[in-house]
């Protein structure tokens, strides 16, 4: 009796070992959380990366707020983690280091007036929620997106230490889409020297496919020009011999980009 009572003693603490270095793993890899916010009776849901022992860097997380594409709009606040950085972060969910914000913008409607407020009001939940660093807030969006991060940074210039727009541009890419554009600036003489004047303080890393014939790149090669022109800090600008619109795998996947993103402070 008393050696099967041993074997069994061993088995059930075998079993609590591997409990626990299971619970051990879940607990050290990073998760999304959905979350919801009301902006001026607008009701959206959103995700929220927390990323491995966030507890443990309450008050000192870098957030980033990630605005998707055209083609996860949609009000079920999920489509937007399945293009672009969300699987960027699945495949690294137990290294990467920052808080992610991706809220959701409803079909056939673009990052623009509410949506944009609705945006940041998911930020600031976020960032109240999980304890993010204030001046670690970054900003990315791809295509769609990229548009949207060039609106919320002239409506905010001096609030994020970093802005990467992927395949965005400044006008409208095609007629058909006459909405998709950087409104602030749109309709100035020079768009592209307007946007410099007003961001060349903030460090920025546009990444665009040269063969991009969704959104052309001719914009952002303007617009890097201009940034030049007007003497700013730190803009770079990365163009992918081979690519096309998605550029965002390719920029998401570069180590060097987020070491440079996660570097800038306010």
């Amino acid at each position: 009796m008393a050696r099967r009572a041993s074997g069994w003693w061993w088995a059930m603490l075998a079993m609590f070992v591997l409990s626990a270095c299971a619970s051990t793993r879940a607990v050290d890899k990073g998760h999304f959380v959905e979350r919801s916010v009301t902006v001026e009776g607008h009701s959206s849901r959103y995700q929220v990366f927390v990323p491995a022992n966030a507890a443990a860097q309450r008050g000192a997380l870098p957030v980033v707020l990630f605005l998707h594409g055209s083609g996860e709009r949609g009000s079920d606040g999920v489509k937007q983690t399945e293009a672009g950085l969300g699987p960027h972060l699945r495949s690294h969910a137990r290294d990467f280091p920052a808080l992610v914000v991706l809220p959701q913008v409803p079909e056939d409607e673009e990052w623009s007036g509410i949506n944009n407020r609705i945006a940041l009001a998911a930020l600031d939940a976020a960032m109240a929620e999980f304890g993010a660093d204030p001046d670690r807030q970054y900003l990315t969006g791809m295509s769609m997106g990229g548009y949207g991060s060039w609106n919320i940074a002239l409506d905010h210039p001096t609030r994020f230490a970093a802005i990467v727009p992927v395949c965005a541009a400044v006008l409208a890419p095609r007629a058909v889409r006459a909405s998709l554009l950087v409104e602030s600036v749109a309709g100035k003489a020079d768009p592209y020297a307007a946007m410099a004047s007003q961001l060349k303080a903030t460090p920025i890393w546009m990444f665009h496919g040269a063969k991009d014939d969704v959104v052309l790149p001719e914009d952002d090669r303007r617009l890097k020009a201009a940034f030049d022109q007007a003497g700013a800090a730190d803009v770079r600008y990365t163009e992918y011999p081979q690519g096309n619109h998605n550029a965002w795998d390719a920029t998401y996947a570069d180590a060097a980009m987020w070491k440079w993103l996660f570097a800038q402070r306010r």
